[in-house]
């Protein structure tokens, strides 16, 4: 897959395996991109970093207001694919400076530098969990 500045790439719905969440994400965070499908007027998915905080894993818009996060704010039931196995889970903004800094010290030390805008209020960061 692509990375750096050819993230994020759009397209449909994901063609996967439905799978179960793992008891942990542990593999899948090792993971450099991942595909999240959101729900707008039809499925839309898009390639993304992610990292794990808290046993979640997280994914990150910055402050563009992408049209993945604009369709999770309308709808939060989202899906992931890791390798060709695709998991249903819920995305929940996150607004708590705290666990703002714990994101960023995780995507720092995965991706080797913390994100460019730090500010809760002005960018887009989602835990995803089971639904």
């Amino acid at each position: 897959m692509a990375c750096g500045d050819h993230l994020p790439l759009s397209g449909g719905a994901l063609t996967g395996e439905p799978a179960a969440a793992p008891m942990t994400w542990m593999g899948v965070a090792t993971d450099d991109i991942i595909q999240l499908e959101t729900q707008g007027e039809a499925p839309y998915s898009v390639n993304l970093w992610t990292v794990l905080v808290d046993d979640d894993l997280h994914v990150f818009a910055g402050d563009n207001y992408a049209n993945w996060v604009e369709h999770i704010e309308g709808n939060a039931l989202v899906r992931l694919q890791s390798d060709n196995l695709v998991y249903a889970l819920k995305a929940e903004r996150i607004t708590d400076p705290a666990h703002f800094e714990q994101f960023a010290q995780a995507w720092e030390t995965k991706y080797g530098n913390r994100p460019r805008n730090e500010s809760v209020q002005e960018t887009y960061l989602f835990r995803l969990t089971k639904r």
